[in-house]
């Protein structure tokens, strides 16, 4: 019998991602959902979906009610929330791929939001990178000579054309069978759905 799996589309540039991977692993493997993490780039998904429109850090309104928002879903939570240094994550991204091959896959994408969104580190600088193999159990070497690497672009790009071709426009998205969820606010909806369907 086949496993069955969530499809979680990540960027370590996307708040309300770090939000959602407090609960969804607990979530999935509550129903005996293995969770399959596909890390993507927004600004690119957005484009390939054809929505051009500005960033929100361009649009000063909704940027205000965004900030509250996620403070207050991190005091829900109960977990810290820091806006981090910088916002180019293309190598954490790529990283995440060395830790699925390694079988490090949860908790290299736990501690890397935890280090950008709660400890409000900058993702692409290299001691950053290296302590976060470190704490995950990666060959720190191995690791930083994957992130820069061809290899790790490649397997980047074919993941950014495959969430394309799924339909998938930003994160986080959460997909199981033919069901789509977009945004931390849905859990409860991804909750119910598992729940019925649950082995």
């Amino acid at each position: 019998m086949a496993s069955k799996v969530i499809d979680f589309y990540i960027d370590f540039t996307s708040p309300f991602t770090y939000l959602c991977n407090i609960k969804l692993p607990d979530l999935a493997a509550r129903y005996g959902y293995q969770l399959n993490y596909h890390p993507i780039d927004i600004p690119t998904a957005k484009l390939a979906a054809g929505n051009y429109g500005p960033s929100n850090r361009q649009v000063p309104a909704k940027i205000r009610a965004l900030m509250q928002d996620l403070n207050r879903w991190a005091a829900h939570y109960g977990v810290p929330f820091t806006f981090p240094k910088g916002l180019n994550a293309w190598r954490m991204n790529i990283g995440t791929f060395y830790a699925i091959e390694k079988g490090k896959a949860r908790q290299y994408v736990d501690e890397a939001y935890r280090l950008v969104w709660a400890d409000g580190v900058d993702p692409n600088d290299d001691a950053v990178l290296r302590g976060l193999a470190e704490t995950v159990g990666l060959d720190a070497d191995a690791f930083m000579a994957y992130v820069s690497s061809r290899e790790g672009e490649k397997a980047y790009e074919a993941s950014r054309v495959a969430a394309h071709a799924r339909g998938v426009y930003g994160v986080p998205i959460m997909m199981v069978d033919d069901q789509i969820w977009w945004g931390n606010d849905r859990l409860m909806f991804v909750e119910e759905y598992l729940k019925a369907h649950a082995a």
